[in-house]
């Protein structure tokens, strides 16, 4: 007992500041892509023809980025001759809605919190029921670390519970192949309303590199109705924890 507590103590304090502290990346860390406007060559589709899962497109302004179907591969951002686009280490990126994830020369808005009363039920005790459909185990793992002592996501009053009939929504993992359907709809069902839905990773979005396979039904959105979107391949932690807080109105006590 005595060991367990000297070692308790030379290990200090582990759990990250965050959100009242800035969080620390790794500098290898792909953050959120930005898009310069106008400085796109004329006729150039460099870009586009090197995203896999085309979620670059021309536009009248140069060239627009869907979120959604970002794999942060960065092959369009070592393709691009003029460097319109690049990534940075911006970690925000969770929004309320999917159309919220086109990047095209404006503000990115980041996500809103749910109305005073979904806040009321929800904001200081929400209770996740993670459904992996058809993920490569990227963005569950990451999901999964929220747990450790690094986050502590249960300070938050979040918890990943065991079962959708203890559960406030669920957080949905993968691109939904065929098989997993049912599975899905039936848990959505089996959770008590008021409920929400939270879709992680670019593979839940839009289906990712899956999209437009038969057997895929390119994520969540077609089937049920999301109330956030983390984009990422997968998002980081902290993306993802930044997201349910933002969803919760629990970022008041850090400046943007």
């Amino acid at each position: 007992m005595l060991k367990a507590l000297l070692a308790r103590v030379r290990q200090g304090h582990r759990t990250i500041g965050f959100p009242v502290v800035p969080p620390v990346l790794p500098a290898g860390f792909q953050g959120r892509p930005e898009v310069q406007a106008g400085v796109c060559a004329d006729g150039c589709d460099d870009c586009c023809n090197a995203c896999p899962t085309e979620a670059i497109s021309r536009t009248s302004l140069g060239c627009a980025l869907d979120l959604g179907r970002c794999l942060f591969c960065r092959e369009c951002a070592e393709t691009c001759p003029s460097g319109a686009i690049s990534f940075g280490q911006e970690y925000r990126m969770a929004t309320r809605s999917r159309p919220g994830l086109q990047i095209e020369g404006r503000e990115y808005q980041l996500a809103e919190a749910i109305d005073q009363k979904a806040q009321s039920l929800f904001g200081r005790s929400l209770k996740l029921r993670q459904v992996s459909a058809g993920g490569c185990n990227a963005c569950e793992a990451d999901i999964n670390v929220l747990g450790t002592v690094v986050f502590d996501l249960g300070r938050f009053g979040i918890q990943i519970v065991a079962s959708p009939r203890h559960a406030d929504g669920l957080i949905v993992t993968g691109p939904v192949p065929e098989n997993m359907r049912l599975a899905l709809l039936k848990t959505w069902e089996a959770t008590p309303s008021p409920k929400l839905l939270i879709a992680v990773g670019s593979c839940a979005i839009s289906g990712g590199p899956f999209r437009g396979h038969p057997e895929v039904h390119n994520g969540v959105t077609d089937l049920l109705p999301v109330d956030l979107f983390i984009p990422g391949c997968p998002p980081h932690p902290v993306t993802i924890l930044d997201g349910l807080l933002r969803l919760l109105g629990r970022q008041e006590h850090r400046s943007e």
